[in-house]
């Protein structure tokens, strides 16, 4: 059975590599990288295959959807956990099995975020190239304690517990938000209203999923009850930020500082290598002159544990579609 894995980088095939050799060798599955991401312009790769393995930023709209179904495709796998690129209602429309990893290492991600968090507030990123520079000056570096602080987690589930319970080591107190209150959180937090939170939150930490609900929760409005000075970190989806919106914070110094992993236009950036080009998105351009930012490129999930996972995962729910078996990561379709 030949699979297209689209926007496969030389990780994710190492990663599927050695799944594939160590758990299915006898199973048939022929894995083809492409470093393309799928589009309407490169889904013509994808002809000849039964299934297309496919990432964060790759499109799966309807057009995209009927050209693969037309080639013969029946699968579609996504090795990540949002599914925001896929049109589900076009997949189930044209019968096609969908799948994804719901969950890979939420540590890797909670790690990162406070990795984040701990960069931005003891500027390390400013020390790191002062002392380079032979500049040992102090001044301008000045943080803050994180125990003690108010840290406001917006979304509960595995990302951001994992989250919750390592900043709770740090001696913060820990507010949360989610349409689904868990016992779990409760223990180390407190539930309260988006309001509540962003007003007392010195850090406000995003880990909810996109949707219509949630697109730009953090625009003007919501920027103009936050508390003044709060630091703004989102590791889950770009399209949560209203990005001119929080350009103009940092400029009013109603933000102190932000840290992004996700941008809600990174296709075109994330996991391509731009150095030598001219970057035309002059909104990422101006976040990039900001002292108090940190970028960094969608690698919060970047660890040797989750990429094992997402190759396990994956393989697993090709391995369901293939046998009939039910897999409880199905999006649309049976098995």
């Amino acid at each position: 059975m030949k699979i297209v894995v689209f926007s496969a980088q030389p990780y994710d095939e190492r990663s599927f590599d050695e799944v594939l050799q160590r758990d299915y060798a006898s199973r048939g599955f022929e894995l083809i990288y492409q470093k393309a991401t799928l589009s309407v312009q490169t889904v013509a790769l994808a002809e000849g295959s039964e299934a297309v393995c496919a990432f964060v930023n790759d499109q799966l709209d309807a057009p995209v959807l009927e050209t693969l179904h037309g080639y013969g495709v029946r699968a579609i796998l996504l090795r990540c956990a949002g599914f925001n690129n896929i049109d589900l209602e076009a997949a189930r429309r044209l019968g096609l099995f969908v799948a994804r990893v719901p969950a890979y290492s939420p540590e890797a991600v909670a790690e990162h975020t406070v990795a984040l968090i701990l960069a931005l507030n003891r500027q390390i990123h400013r020390a790191y190239n002062r002392v380079r520079e032979g500049n040992f000056m102090l001044d301008g570096l000045l943080g803050f304690n994180l125990h003690g602080k108010t840290v406001g987690v917006v979304g509960t589930g595995k990302i951001g517990m994992a989250t919750a319970r390592i900043l709770k080591g740090f001696g913060c107190r820990v507010l949360g938000l989610d349409l689904y209150e868990t016992a779990e959180f409760a223990a180390l937090g407190e539930y309260v209203a988006l309001d509540v939170l962003l007003a007392e939150s010195d850090v406000v930490s995003l880990h909810c999923p996109l949707s219509d609900a949630t697109r730009h929760l953090i625009g003007a409005a919501s920027l103009a009850r936050i508390k003044p000075g709060a630091m703004l970190v989102n590791t889950s989806r770009g399209g949560l930020i209203d990005t001119h919106a929080v350009v103009a914070a940092l400029k009013s110094r109603r933000l102190s500082a932000l840290a992004i992993d996700v941008y809600e236009q990174e296709s075109q950036l994330f996991f391509h290598d731009r150095s030598s080009d001219i970057i035309d998105d002059d909104v990422f351009m101006r976040l990039m002159t900001f002292p108090n930012v940190i970028v960094t490129g969608h690698q919060g999930f970047f660890t040797v544990e989750a990429l094992r996972e997402i190759a396990e995962t994956t393989l697993h729910n090709l391995d369901c579609f293939v046998s009939g078996r039910a897999c409880g990561n199905v999006l649309a379709g049976d098995t």
